[in-house]
């Protein structure tokens, strides 16, 4: 069988560079590449991990999470981020433009939502004796 994996996930959003400067900040990436309503963002050179493109959409709609009501636009999916510290992670996520959920489910992850209303997950392991 050929080798298969997942190289990017992409997003759309109302300004796709907005986006792409949020994630860069957030996570480290660098710029790819870049047209008027794409931009591709992955790690430096040398580093593993899943490349973002954003991309414009100019009906996009933001989901809402957690789903409340049929008709509302669902959450598709979210980025899961695994970080060492939980509480100073999310301090700068949100420093960076994120926005804290009001309903946080467990105590070892944090949801957020970008500035395009994407929910994504901080989360950190918990070792056994923490």
């Amino acid at each position: 069988m050929a080798a298969v994996r997942v190289s990017t996930v992409v997003l759309d959003a109302r300004d796709a560079h907005e986006l792409a400067r949020f994630y860069r900040r957030l996570l480290g990436y660098v710029v790819r590449s870049e047209e008027p309503e794409w931009v591709l963002i992955g790690p430096p050179a040398g580093v593993e991990g899943v490349a973002l493109a954003l991309q414009g959409e100019p009906e996009y709609v933001p989901p809402t999470w957690p789903s409340r009501d049929p008709g509302e636009q669902q959450m598709m999916l979210h980025l899961d981020i695994e970080v060492d510290d939980l509480d100073a992670e999310t301090a700068r996520a949100v420093a960076e433009g994120a926005r804290a959920a009001e309903y946080q489910p467990q105590d070892d992850v944090r949801v957020l939502f970008d500035p395009a209303g994407h929910p994504f997950c901080l989360w950190t392991e918990v070792r056994e004796g923490q």
